[in-house]
């Protein structure tokens, strides 16, 4: 048995000597949150880095979700997908809007535009897609089909951070994009997010809605809630800018590593990104095909776990399959087959700065071998 743990992630954490002259200054000015210095230096560097013109930094990406719904008054009805990580749906009940699911297009497990127009109803008013594991959507056929229908398009982009499709940011898509920054994220800022939006007056809604609806001391504008992103956690961000680059290079020869060992494993799938995208490298997903591999996912999960190594079943159990959207009609399981499979059959192997590229080789010849 491997002795030393090995997770599926771990958080990128810059040089502690490098960030102890950022809480000095913290500590001198005396300004903890409330769109202080750091928060406001990140907001920049952050625009510069991802190439975007507004962006509105969070305490985390559930509340930027939230928020975002908030900001475009959207209501009714909204189109997405079950295979994500809950929080995406959970942000559409918390505004009372109604989720309705639509299947996932088997290349990259994205939501499926083919499936996206027969779902709209008189009560329709946008579409909520996620770029899973980095990879974009079609925005260029969901953005057809809401121009078409006159819906509004927000994507969860917290998988897409510095993601670029023909050497455009895809945050730059929709109408507006949700990062996350949790530690678990390519980026992180410990907890955190953003919004991303294409115009400075919703970014200044954004921007009173994240602070308790203040347009200015004594002035409330709007119902708005406390998700502002405090100091530390801007400075940390702004700091860990300066190794994210690094970070994304170790996490490409990892993905790169692994690909090499498992392309031609029968039985396993592997999800290769777009040539035309640039990539931030998040997860390693393979599919695992029972009937062809001859074990089943689950098997594989369970004998990693057995050897200290941790994987993950992002996305298992899908959105739909939970007690508060199963009731949904369209949570049944024949509306959404294609997601249905991959929950069964996803596992995302360890990858992280740090990990060595000898333990991703032992950990691809274990699958290559049937964890003998």
């Amino acid at each position: 048995m491997n002795q030393k743990q090995i997770t599926v992630t771990s958080p990128l954490l810059p040089p502690l000597d490098e960030f102890l002259p950022y809480l000095e200054d913290i500590w001198k000015r005396k300004w903890l949150t409330n769109n202080g210095h750091y928060h406001q230096m990140l907001e920049d560097a952050l625009c510069e880095y991802l190439g975007v013109k507004y962006l509105s930094l969070f305490s985390n990406g559930t509340l930027a979700l939230i928020t975002a719904l908030q900001a475009m008054r959207i209501t009714g009805e909204v189109i997405t997908t079950p295979y994500s990580f809950v929080a995406t749906t959970h942000s559409l009940w918390w505004n009372g809007i109604k989720p309705v699911f639509v299947d996932v297009e088997p290349k990259y497990l994205n939501i499926d535009p083919q499936k996206i127009e027969a779902a709209i109803t008189p009560k329709t008013t946008a579409i909520m897609a996620v770029h899973v594991y980095g990879n974009p959507c079609d925005v260029d056929a969901i953005q057809k089909i809401a121009d078409t229908y006159g819906l509004k398009v927000i994507y969860d982009a917290a998988h897409a951070f510095g993601v670029r499709r023909d050497n455009e940011s895809i945050l730059n898509f929709g109408d507006m994009s949700i990062l996350s920054f949790h530690a678990t994220k390519v980026y992180n800022t410990i907890e955190g997010g953003a919004i991303i939006c294409q115009d400075e007056k919703m970014k200044k809604r954004i921007d009173y809605l994240k602070n308790f609806g203040f347009a200015d001391e004594t002035t409330v504008v709007a119902p708005g809630i406390n998700a502002k992103m405090n100091e530390l956690q801007a400075a940390f961000g702004l700091l860990e800018l300066k190794y994210v680059d690094a970070a994304i290079a170790e996490r490409k020869a990892i993905t790169k590593e692994y690909q090499e060992i498992l392309q031609n494993v029968p039985g396993v799938k592997l999800i290769y990104e777009d040539e035309r995208v640039q990539h931030a490298y998040p997860y390693f997903p393979i599919l695992i095909h029972e009937d062809e591999y001859g074990l089943s996912r689950e098997f594989v999960y369970s004998a990693l776990k057995e050897r200290n190594i941790l994987s993950r079943r992002y996305f298992y159990p899908l959105i739909s399959e939970f007690p508060t959207y199963k009731g949904l009609s369209s949570s049944a399981v024949d509306n959404l087959p294609i997601a249905n499979i991959a929950a069964k059959e996803i596992l995302c192997l360890p990858i992280y700065p740090g990990l060595g590229l000898d333990d991703v080789r032992m950990i691809a010849n274990l699958i290559v071998d049937k964890i003998q």
